[in-house]
């Protein structure tokens, strides 16, 4: 991954884990990674388990940032996800899977624009690990 990737991929996470602790969260972990996936945040709000992928631009040449979340990463991270139920014996807690979308404007320095999707997608029901 280039440097500006990286640097945008890490600040939108820095991003995402400071808005999610003002909308209540607490953070468990980040970038908790297995040999199948990462998940880039971990956290509970109210009680609730959540998987959160964080997607960062720059701009929206491409789409919204939520929109690169693919089916492909989705599986990914609800196999994390699963490894990290088990490790932990959370298996019976409620839990979702969340995006933190953040888009960097252009120009003149100004505070991202972060957006919150609960429940942004759900496990297939065929799903097997």
């Amino acid at each position: 991954m280039a440097k500006e990737n990286l640097f945008l991929a890490k600040t939108g996470e820095d991003e995402a884990a400071d808005f999610l602790r003002k909308s209540g969260y607490r953070i468990l972990a980040r970038n908790y990674r297995t040999k199948l996936g990462e998940v880039d945040i971990i956290a509970s709000e109210k009680g609730v388990l959540c998987f959160v992928e964080v997607k960062a631009r720059s701009s929206q040449r491409y789409g919204y940032p939520q929109e690169a979340v693919s089916g492909f990463k989705k599986r990914q991270i609800a196999k994390t996800a699963l490894i990290y139920l088990k490790e932990n014996k959370l298996l019976d807690r409620r839990s979702r899977f969340d995006v933190v979308s953040v888009l960097f404007g252009q120009g003149a320095p100004a505070e991202p624009k972060v957006e919150l999707i609960k429940d942004a997608f759900e496990l297939d029901p065929d799903f097997t690990p």
